[in-house]
């Protein structure tokens, strides 16, 4: 990794030259291993709460229920998802197709107004390798130049122990990490079946935790930062996404240029940055944030409380490094409703609007009533006129339905072939349904029907349909 003195020797942006290349990739072609400093600061503190919240959420939630159920589930094998203790299913992908459109709207609004703010506080890529793998490294290895040190040291004993120490920790928090995701896709109940019971009885399961906890280890001993910088799509989105009014981590080239470290004795006249390197030491990408907003950053804030506890020693006023845009550091405005934020506002107002709908009109029950296909109809003993129907109710419930039908608006009868008709929950149960109608009341080739659902003596949909039979001419 380039010194901070290398990184710093090249002014707000002359040239973009050090676009040209990446913070992990050596003027070699060899990879520069990342040691930030630790930082600390009001925003590493508030940073690091929110992120004792969100690793409570991750290991806590599929432990959570409703009613009995998980609050959350995402069981992709059988197409089964808990969301917020309401349960969906196939039948319902046109509801979550439309509720990931509106939250990949929502991302492309925030990134616009706010940047890459999602990476550096939420994403638990970031919350994992910064807030417990690099905390591991600084307990166990120590500071930032001990780990650099250890690293280019010959194996000896102490080597030997403190990397055993620290990769034993990485794979228990990696087993502990991977089996609270998969507790998130099979359940929690699964999960604990798994691993009590003989391995022989759980191969699959068990390959799968193995599975989970052998990437988690390798991506955070191996990949670790290149994930956010190579493989993470959003960094490479914001070159689309962002513009000059954009809330981002932004170094003020105003207030900082010309930089100048400085020097007992004599008369500074330079900007107020010192040249002293700690927002390089502390990013977790490696980058120089006094370059401009770049691929790399994932708006950590680390840089920001380094800048600050610099500016409180040397006596100046903190933010030299601040969320701002690049307007609102150039110009001294801030434009937050550009047309590009109104127009995606505008889109998420409708997606949201249409979901919502869809959502509180959607019913527990779905009902399908059709005319047995290939028959026609059929004169029953008393002179009555019958039709046979297939009827499908798709539970979406938690709970076993008992259905009853009931027909309405015309005088006849409906004959259920069989047993009650109960719906098992997230199932499906099938009949075969007769309509009997008097002949004198059908007049026309095809008489519309209503048939109503009830359960439990309560209507939950109403059905409408058609009757085929003979037409009974009046006054003939």
């Amino acid at each position: 990794m380039e010194s901070p003195e290398e990184n710093v020797t090249q002014k707000e942006p002359a040239t973009e030259a050090f676009r040209d290349s990446i913070s992990i990739v050596s003027t070699t072609g060899r990879r520069n291993w990342i040691y930030p400093k630790q930082p600390n600061g009001p925003f590493t503190r508030m940073r690091t709460i929110l992120s004792v919240i969100l690793l409570a959420i991750l290991l806590g939630t599929p432990f959570v229920r409703i009613n009995g159920h998980p609050v959350m589930l995402f069981d992709i094998t059988e197409r089964k998802f808990i969301i917020a203790g309401m349960i969906f299913g196939p039948h319902d992908f046109s509801l979550l197709g439309l509720g990931a459109i509106a939250l990949i709207v929502f991302i492309i609004l925030f990134t616009a107004v706010f940047g890459r703010l999602f990476c550096g506080w939420v994403c638990p890529q970031t919350v994992l390798m910064e807030m417990v793998f690099r905390r591991i490294d600084h307990w166990v290895e120590g500071d930032h130049r001990e780990q650099r040190r250890l690293n280019g040291s010959p194996w000896t004993r102490e080597k030997v122990v403190r990397k055993v120490t620290k990769y034993t920790a990485y794979f228990a928090v990696s087993f502990i990490v991977a089996n609270a995701l998969l507790a998130w896709i099979i359940g929690s109940d699964r999960l604990l079946e798994i691993a009590t019971a003989p391995p022989s009885e759980h191969v699959t399961g068990l390959t799968a935790m193995l599975v989970f906890t052998g990437a988690f280890h390798w991506i955070f001993i191996w990949f670790r930062e290149q994930a956010c910088i190579l493989v993470c799509p959003y960094g490479r989105l914001q070159g689309v996404l962002l513009d000059r009014n954009s809330i981002v981590i932004a170094y003020d080239h105003v207030r900082g240029e010309p930089r100048g470290r400085m020097r007992r004795g004599t008369e500074r006249n330079n900007g107020d940055c010192i040249d002293c390197g700690l927002c390089v030491d502390v990013c977790p990408t490696g980058i120089d944030i006094r370059n401009g907003t770049q691929l790399e950053c994932v708006n950590c804030t680390a840089c920001i409380d380094a800048c600050d506890a610099v500016m409180d020693k040397i006596g100046k006023p903190r933010r030299l490094i601040r969320y701002d845009s690049a307007n609102g550091i150039a110009m001294q405005s801030r434009k937050r409703w550009t047309p590009r934020v109104i127009g995606y506002s505008m889109i998420l107002a409708v997606l949201v609007g249409v979901f919502t709908v869809l959502l509180a009109t959607r019913s527990e029950l779905s009902i399908t009533i059709l005319r047995t296909p290939g028959m026609f109809y059929q004169e029953q003993p008393d002179g009555r006129i019958s039709n046979v129907y297939d009827v499908k109710v798709l539970n979406k419930t938690f709970k076993e339905v008992p259905v009853s039908l009931r027909l309405d608006g015309v005088e006849g009868e409906v004959r259920l072939m069989g047993t009650v008709l109960v719906a098992q929950p997230q199932g499906i149960a099938e009949a075969k349904m007769m309509v009997l109608l008097p002949r004198q009341s059908i007049t026309s080739l095809t008489t519309p029907l209503t048939i109503s659902v009830l359960r439990d003596s309560a209507v939950v949909d109403v059905v409408t349909t058609s009757f085929l039979g003979p037409v009974t001419r009046r006054g003939g």
